[in-house]
């Protein structure tokens, strides 16, 4: 509910601060006091639409905060969480409006939009009045606020789950189709394709092998004849190895004779003729390691072709070839098997859409029950707020064939203001005050179901006498048991039934200058403002006595 509204610098409102309690509270004051510029104000605060003009004269910006106290899991809190807004504690709502039209918004002291300000705003309070265009009026409302009344609001969900469901099943069918047209108009080029590159089986990596092993074969082929050169030098009939032997066998014979002198050339040579054949063994080695068939590097270089040759004509990399070859099979079993697929995703939409159906259809008739209930309710209300020759109408279209989230139903309120008229929509059809009795014998019907927790109601009882004032009176008591009720009024048969009383006066701040003041007032003040409401400008005994019967008689 709202706890705090404090208005600074706004038309008459210098500064004003205002505490409500739950139940009811009324506001009065003579015409022209500034009630208007109070809703005016909360209703800035609730994300309306900013004017320059309600800045007052002289200062360069007004401010409005309202502060509301609403349970854990109230939808404000939700929605808050789900746009990243703090929602610890009390929801403070505050908008500051410049005398230059610009307006900036908050939420509990973030900044947000004022559209988000206005989504928050419609979810903690609800203004009435004559010729309101918010709240119950809106047709679009009308068909949850059925939902609501008559407690099937998960059956609600389930039709809108359901209604997705259908939609995305029968989304599978058409993508599905498009992609068999598709194959099927490419299906020849597909085989041909598919068959091609299965024939050339490429692999992943294989271009980067290929590549390397005709590298080291082009190379080797550049020194594979000096190496066999070489070879020859050291192996062939004219290797000095087997001369330097022999000579070696013949030094080592004398060599025991003259050791000092022969002993250091022995080991020398001897050591050559080790190094000259591990130098042979190693030409032996690298000549077996480069011996290949040129075959092998025509092959190879035919194989980097043919992949190369399918990188160009398909326009993908080599090495995305064993993945293109295992799509085109894939899309050629999707092709052949593609009917059977088909079938199924049709008869899966067929189920999604049957499911619908059911839960659309059961929801369209208890739509139709809780209608005539809530028919049935509000007319009760009618009699005692002089609209006894009314009638409230809920005007309800199914169509089978007219599937939506929300089912297949399409609803209005309308109402029949006297017998013999044409009934129509209740915007259009009902005057001023004829439309607030119809929303109050709404909200009274609908009790807490559907409301915001806090209601506002501007001068409904305008031009209605004693008797309907009292009706009004009573039934915005019993709503104020359930949800808190603001309300202006000059009736005083209204204001009896208020737990606060808020009376509106403007006050001269300086011989050019006056505010508007507003002030909660006790059980005395508040039983002379009655019989001021009641008698006028002159209050008399008769109006005071009066006046103490309708407090008395509303405790």
């Amino acid at each position: 509910m709202l706890v705090t509204l404090s208005i600074r610098d706004i038309v008459l409102i210098d500064r004003l601060d205002l505490d409500f309690a739950a139940g009811m509270s009324v506001l009065t004051g003579e015409t022209g006091a500034g009630k208007s510029i109070l809703l005016d104000s909360l209703s800035l605060a609730l994300g309306a639409r900013g004017d320059a003009d309600l800045v007052r004269h002289g200062e360069t910006q007004g401010q409005v905060t309202a502060v509301f106290d609403v349970a854990g899991g109230h939808p404000a809190r939700k929605f808050l969480q789900e746009n990243d807004v703090d929602d610890d504690g009390d929801i403070i709502l505050r908008r500051i409006q410049t005398s230059d039209g610009r307006t900036r918004a908050f939420v509990n002291d973030q900044p947000v939009s004022a559209g988000l300000l206005r989504q928050v705003g419609s979810l903690l309070v609800e203004i009435h009045g004559q010729h309101d265009d918010r709240a119950l009026v809106d047709p679009e409302s009308h068909r949850a606020l059925i939902d609501v009344f008559g407690g099937f609001g998960d059956l609600a969900e389930a039709v809108a789950n359901a209604f997705s469901a259908s939609k995305a099943a029968e989304k599978a069918v058409t993508d599905h189709e498009r992609r068999i047209e598709t194959a099927r108009s490419e299906a020849d080029y597909l085989r041909s394709s598919a068959e091609e590159l299965w024939l050339l089986k490429p692999e992943a990596g294989e271009e980067e092998q290929l590549a390397n092993r005709r590298t080291d074969m082009m190379q080797v082929e550049k020194i594979a004849g000096d190496l066999n050169d070489a070879f020859e030098t050291l192996n062939g009939s004219a290797s000095p190895i087997p001369e330097l032997a022999s000579l070696l066998r013949r030094l080592e014979r004398k060599a025991d004779n003259v050791p000092s002198l022969l002993g250091q050339p022995v080991r020398s040579l001897a050591e050559a003729l080790d190094q000259l054949e591990e130098t042979r063994g190693g030409l032996e080695n690298a000549l077996r390691e480069t011996e290949f068939d040129p075959r092998e590097l025509e092959a190879v270089e035919e194989r980097l072709f043919a992949l190369r040759a399918a990188s160009r004509k398909y326009h993908v990399p080599v090495e995305e070839l064993a993945a293109l070859c295992e799509r085109m099979a894939n899309d050629l079993s999707e092709l052949d098997a593609g009917e059977d697929k088909l079938a199924a995703l049709v008869d899966a939409a067929a189920k999604a859409r049957a499911n619908y159906d059911a839960k659309a259809a059961s929801l369209s008739v208890k739509r139709q029950k809780a209608a005539k209930s809530l028919v049935k309710a509000v007319e009760a209300e009618l009699p005692d707020l002089k609209l006894e020759r009314a009638k409230f109408i809920v005007e309800m279209q199914s169509d089978p064939e007219q599937r939506g989230r929300s089912g297949i139903d399409q609803l209005e309120f309308h109402v029949q203001t006297n017998p013999g008229t044409k009934p129509g929509p209740m915007m259009k059809v009902a005057s001023g005050g004829e439309l607030s009795r119809f929303l109050l014998a709404l909200k009274v019907s609908l009790a807490d179901k559907g409301s915001a927790p806090t209601l506002v109601f501007d001068e409904i009882d305008t031009g209605v006498g004693g008797a309907v004032a009292e009706a009004i009176g009573l039934r915005l008591a019993r709503l104020a048991s359930s949800v808190q009720v603001l309300t202006v009024t000059h009736a005083p048969q209204v204001a009896a039934r208020a737990v606060g009383h808020f009376l509106i006066a403007k006050e001269a701040t300086r011989p050019d200058r006056v505010a508007t003041r507003v002030q909660r007032i006790d059980e005395t003040h508040r039983s002379e403002e009655i019989a001021r409401m009641l008698a006028g400008s002159v209050i008399t005994d008769e109006a005071r006595a009066a006046a103490r019967r309708l407090l008395t008689a509303a405790e």
